[in-house]
């Protein structure tokens, strides 16, 4: 593409409007900006778009979401399927509500029914809606986590997961095949809804996906007998969460939940926070305040889509608040709901316990312990919810629990993505059941570990922003792929997965054999001791990424161990820059 001449073609065509030519304007003497902007599409991946607002074919902007959801239209054409209609959500971000509208009038346009939120909604209240309402799609606008500058444009098929073969390369196909912007179609609001085809809804499908939230509680009647003793900190980070997480809770009958008043209401700028992650500390600096202040038996905080749970739990032998991982808080979930599960009912026999392969090996141990079985799963949740449609289609498999180590879980099968809704509901109802007990959750967790081993996981990533980090991050995959280390950090490689070649290769015998997933560019290696590395370009961010495990004989052994590899893995990709 010459970016200089598409820089130019964007300022003559009248199908642009002047704000969009004004901003292009302002950059005329900036030629980095102009390509950066320009050199390429905005690419739509396997989850959708996700960039910079900003005029430019590289940039998120009302004439890219359009195009994007004239690929996917197109697509539902194809597939015969336009009269089931799409669901579309948005969030707090910049820009959220006239995206939304705008792939809502573009399906409109081509005869594709919009129901489209009446205002901001959680990630998973999409996914759940889109087998609601039994839509072909579903759309949600929303950047997650990434920082306020960003937003994003993310793709459901009819199950309610994130679009995965063979659709999402379908969809793909026919969103590049669309090149000329003109031939994009839109329609007028009020003609859209005056021809039944676009369609708002909010409060009926609120108040079904609280109601089935509350089909997955164990133990009412446990929340009922400590519900005046336990004190939750919760904040929404400025985004989806609040109205949901408070509601559920209130219902259930939890009567001390503080909300983060700075952050509490809907703002894009997100204000208080640099980057709105719970995985974040800084994210938590104001909900730990408030948590000391009321004596808190555990703080959360949802990311602005609300499909993720970052938490703190407090240590009552300290008085310190500790931080759990995403691994911590799933493994923590994942033992309360199966053992309650087996408690109450008993487990059944095609159970399965679902994790990604940058997931905890803690979770093996888990599933072991409980004689369910273990499924892996590439990263990103949409392959859980995939396994939950397999398990539906084939008459076999009954889900008990998924996460991955991106703070994300799903308990029940109500949505097909990660819900931080029911992991808060999940969560304060565990922390009611332990406390019932006399234990914290930080003294269930540490059950956990003298039980099942003191597992520490964690991830590291290196930012390479622009054209040429792309070209480095893609030059260390190659390296790391064409010569595997037999060792790394000390530890001793046993064996090294290829998701792209789809071979794993047994570094002793030689033995190749194939890893059974799709391809993807991933690289993991099986280490010495029970450790492990995962190695992953980004599929949302400027990042290569670095997933590792090790486990120790203690907490601070495995604090040690994992500190030890972590710093050797970024030592030796830095010389490799």
């Amino acid at each position: 593409m010459d970016y200089k001449k598409t820089y130019e073609e964007w300022l003559a065509n009248p199908y642009f409007d002047e704000a969009t030519k004004a901003e292009l304007r302002s950059i005329e003497n900036d030629e980095n900006e102009i390509k950066e902007r320009f050199y390429a599409d905005l690419e739509f991946g396997t989850a959708g778009l996700r960039g910079v607002i900003g005029a430019g074919t590289n940039r998120m902007n009302i004439y890219t979401v359009r195009k994007a959801t004239q690929g996917l239209a197109n697509y539902i054409l194809k597939e015969g399927k336009q009269s089931q209609g799409v669901a579309i959500a948005f969030d707090s971000r910049r820009m959220s509500p006239e995206f939304a509208d705008e792939a809502a009038l573009c399906l409109a346009a081509n005869g594709i029914k919009a129901y489209v939120f009446e205002s901001l909604r959680p990630t998973p209240e999409l996914s759940y809606a889109v087998r609601k309402l039994g839509c072909i799609a579903g759309i949600n606008i929303t950047a997650s986590h990434n920082p306020p500058e960003y937003n994003g444009y993310k793709v459901y098929w009819e199950d309610g997961a994130q679009i995965t073969p063979p659709h999402d390369t379908g969809i793909m196909a026919e969103v590049k095949a669309v090149t000329d912007y003109n031939t994009v179609k839109t329609m007028q609001k009020a003609e859209a809804q005056s021809a039944g085809l676009y369609e708002t809804i909010g409060a009926a499908i609120d108040d079904s996906y609280i109601a089935e939230l509350k089909t997955q509680v164990r133990h009412p009647e446990i929340i009922k007998e400590v519900q005046k003793d336990l004190t939750i900190v919760y904040t929404p980070l400025h985004g989806t969460g609040n109205i949901p997480a408070r509601r559920v809770l209130e219902e259930l009958g939890f009567e001390n939940v503080y909300v983060v008043p700075e952050q509490e209401l809907p703002d894009g700028e997100f204000p208080t926070v640099s980057y709105p992650n719970p995985e974040a500390e800084e994210a938590f600096a104001l909900a730990l305040k408030l948590a000391k202040e009321k004596n808190a038996d555990l703080v959360l905080a949802t990311d602005p889509d609300a499909d993720r749970l970052g938490v703190y739990v407090k240590d009552e032998k300290s008085g310190e608040y500790i931080t759990l991982t995403g691994n911590m808080s799933g493994c923590l979930l994942a033992e309360y709901e199966i053992s309650q599960i087996k408690a109450l009912k008993g487990l059944p026999e095609d159970g399965a316990l679902i994790k990604t392969i940058v997931t905890t090996n803690m979770a093996d141990a888990i599933a072991k312990y409980y004689g369910v079985k273990l499924i892996e799963v590439l990263t990103g949740f949409k392959y859980i919810g995939q396994q939950i449609l397999g398990f539906e289609q084939k008459g076999e498999g009954s889900y008990l629990f998924g996460f991955e180590e991106s703070y994300g879980c799903l308990i029940g099968t109500h949505a097909r993505d990660k819900d931080a809704i029911v992991a808060t509901m999940a969560l304060c109802e565990a922390a009611a059941y332990y406390k019932k007990q006399g234990k914290t959750l930080w003294d269930a967790m540490i059950d956990m570990y003298e039980r099942y081993g003191y597992y520490k996981d964690e991830v590291k990533s290196i930012t390479l922003k622009g054209i040429e980090g792309l070209q480095k991050i893609q030059d260390i995959m190659n390296s790391l792929r064409d010569d595997t280390p037999s060792e790394i950090g000390g530890y001793q490689v046993l064996s090294a997965r290829d998701y792209k070649k789809d071979t794993i290769k047994d570094m002793k015998t030689g033995e190749v054999t194939a890893t059974g997933l799709p391809a993807s560019n991933v690289l993991y290696y099986d280490l010495s001791d029970d450790a492990w590395l995962c190695v992953r370009p980004s599929g949302t961010e400027p990042k290569i990424k670095f997933y590792y495990g090790v486990k120790g004989s203690s907490l601070d052994d495995a604090a040690a161990k994992s500190e030890a590899l972590g710093s050797q893995v970024i030592e030796r990709i830095n010389k490799m820059l």
